[in-house]
């Protein structure tokens, strides 16, 4: 179980895990050691999954984001674990959801611009059979975090 303290060395990380030991002991109220054992505890219990640097994708021209709305009529396990490593293997499908309503699965594409897509769509509908694709194109990214509300 997590305490006030577990939570605010959560919080601190998600909002920058590059800063020191020092600086994160000393805004949650510990000295180091303490602050180190409990970081290391939360990465063993798996509430810390990853450490990764959040990338400018502008920068890097990835600037289009595209969610794709993904329909079958295949509904069993062998085509769920198929699609599900195929989709996993593209590396600008950046989330995967299997959904529940009208929409089978969401994918969240990132990529340089409608060309590119393409590439990405064509690769994505010879790897498996897929009943219906449709796509949106993110017009302006309003908020996007990751960070979780603990």
């Amino acid at each position: 179980m997590l305490d006030l303290i577990d939570r605010k060395i959560l919080r601190s990380l998600q909002a920058d895990s590059s800063r020191s030991l020092g600086d994160i002991a000393n805004e949650v109220g510990l000295s180091s050691s303490p602050c180190w054992k409990r970081i290391k505890r939360l990465e063993a219990d798996g509430y810390i999954v990853e450490r990764v640097t959040i990338l400018d994708r502008e920068r890097l021209d990835l600037g289009v984001t595209v969610f794709a709305a993904v329909k079958t009529n295949q509904h069993h396990e062998t085509w769920l674990a198929d699609f599900a490593t195929s989709v996993s293997s593209i590396p600008e499908v950046v989330e995967f959801y299997r959904m529940s309503g009208d929409v089978d699965y969401l994918l969240k594409i990132v990529c340089k611009d409608i060309a590119d897509y393409d590439r990405i769509y064509r690769s994505l509908i010879k790897r498996t059979a897929i009943y219906d694709v449709s796509s949106s194109f993110a017009m302006e990214q309003i908020k996007c975090t990751t960070q979780l509300p603990i």
